[in-house]
């Protein structure tokens, strides 16, 4: 019989000692995992208790000035909110959480839902956990409080980096379009108002039952009904999803199905999914782009004098603005920051990873987004790209330059190269250009230097930042403090 499940209750948290216990017991659940996704959780929930325990042990300061209340206990070198709750600790709970919605399953969902809940106890203007929040309530299908938390999300933030207001205009067409999918069955089968009292999963096992006799005519009522109750008790979609892909199969099998009647369901059934999947799309053609192939980018580079600039602490405070517009092409990568005197005004490339949003509504010539997988980056140049914001877009050739032009395997280069590295390794692979100049590149021994939203984005341990610096100054014919010159 298939899955049909009264409406979710969401694990609570809000206690952060309750919150690591979870963690803790959750941790011991792993051991011996062979699913990869569960080890990496298993992995950042060590780190976890790792932190907690350097919290709970480091020495308490003493009060000052005679106050008699306890100092919260703190990592060195984070800060400690009147929450309660440090920026180490907070970080290591939201890397747990999001490796936890990677899972996909139940009880890691539960577990993302206590850390979202405890972190907006701890902090009820945390970005990071409204996001966290929303992003764990819509898995478990509860897209009305997903939309709130996302809201508040979006309230709280200058930059929509990640997508958000894309999310929840799918969701509110999507909802919109089942909608109208109901009042279509209901108008289609008017006897399914006679079943819309009970349980859902009682009505629904009926209604097979009854088609299993080969009774459509009293089984199709009692479907549409439990269908119409699902909905009524706001069911996790991922329930009113199944059971509406069911009804329309057990449809189609009838030998005298209304092809037009049925076409009309199928068509909003498959659309409200689309939106769900991808998002709303307002102008398919993206503003007439133009794509260009490898050979194409080559054209457009060849002869011209190129400089890259880092996202790096040094790069804002260079004072290099004047000189780096005076390059023929300038070159950024994912989440930039602009302050004209430190970094020029233009941006003829913007070279981004798919995954996030920063910067994809500024206005450049060329923007190329980087991925690792087709699929998913295809997904997100649908959902991410502003039309008019760029006039020409790299195709699949450009998807993944190392790995895919320069047939470089994790074999020879063990970490996930950086939107940089991809970047300049191409311009060096192609070899077109007279000058090809790095500023500010130091590979965050001086900090991060971005767009606000984007700055408590951790500087992620997959990269290989030692070895891709090792592969620039094997190729630099000159290096000063801010400029390193392959050309």
């Amino acid at each position: 019989m298939t899955r049909v499940q009264n409406r979710r209750a969401p694990a609570r948290g809000g206690e952060l000692d309750d919150c690591l216990r979870a963690c803790a017991v959750h941790s011991g659940k792993l051991v011996g995992s062979l699913d990869r996704r569960r080890t990496e959780l298993a992995e950042q929930l060590r780190k976890l208790l790792v932190v907690h325990t350097m919290v709970d042990t480091a020495p308490a300061p003493a009060p000052a000035g005679g106050a008699t209340a306890l100092l919260k206990r703190a990592v060195k070198g984070a800060t400690a909110p009147a929450g309660g709750i440090g920026n180490e600790l907070l970080d290591a709970l939201l890397a747990v959480a999001n490796k936890a919605l990677e899972c996909g399953y139940d009880d890691e969902l539960n577990l993302a839902l206590v850390i979202s809940e405890t972190v907006l106890a701890q902090r009820k203007n945390s970005r990071a956990g409204w996001r966290l929040r929303a992003r764990a309530l819509e898995a478990a299908g509860e897209e009305r409080e997903a939309i709130e938390a996302y809201e508040r999300y979006l309230e709280l933030t200058n930059e929509d980096g990640f997508g958000v207001a894309a999310r929840i205009a799918g969701m509110r067409r999507a909802g919109e379009r089942e909608r109208e999918l109901l009042d279509l069955l209901k108008r289609q089968c008017p006897r399914a108002a006679d079943h819309t009292r009970g349980p859902a999963t009682d009505i629904w096992a009926e209604g097979l039952a009854l088609h299993a006799l080969g009774d459509w005519a009293e089984a199709e009522p009692r479907l549409v009904g439990a269908l119409l109750v699902l909905a009524a008790d706001e069911a996790p979609v991922a329930d009113r999803q199944e059971l509406l892909g069911q009804y329309l199969d057990l449809r189609t099998g009838l030998a005298d199905a209304d092809p037009a009647a049925l076409g009309e369901a199928v068509a909003l059934y498959a659309e409200q999914r689309r939106i769900r999947m991808r998002g709303p799309v307002a102008d398919p053609t993206i503003g007439g782009v133009q794509w260009i192939t490898l050979g194409e980018f080559r054209n457009l580079v060849a002869g011209k004098s190129i400089c890259l600039i880092a996202n790096s602490g040094r790069v804002g405070a260079s004072s290099l603005g004047k000189e780096i517009d005076d390059y023929d092409l300038v070159v950024r990568f994912n989440s930039y920051k602009i302050d004209p005197k430190h970094t020029g005004t233009r941006t003829d490339i913007h070279a981004t990873i798919h995954k996030h949003g920063f910067n994809w509504d500024k206005p450049v010539t060329t923007r190329l987004v980087f991925g690792g997988i087709s699929g998913d980056w295809k997904h997100s140049l649908r959902n991410r790209l502003v039309p008019g914001a760029q006039q020409y877009l790299g195709d699949e050739s450009l998807r993944w330059p190392l790995r895919n032009i320069g047939h470089i395997g994790a074999d020879a280069w063990s970490g996930i190269p950086t939107t940089g590295f991809n970047m300049l390794w191409l311009l060096d692979f192609l070899d077109v250009s007279p000058t090809l100049d790095l500023i500010g590149f130091d590979f965050y021994e001086s900090g991060a230097y971005r767009v606000q939203e984007a700055m408590k984005l951790a500087i992620t341990s997959v990269h290989e930042y030692t070895s891709e610096k090792a592969w620039v100054m094997q190729r630099a014919q000159s290096v000063t403090d801010m400029r390193i010159s392959l050309r």
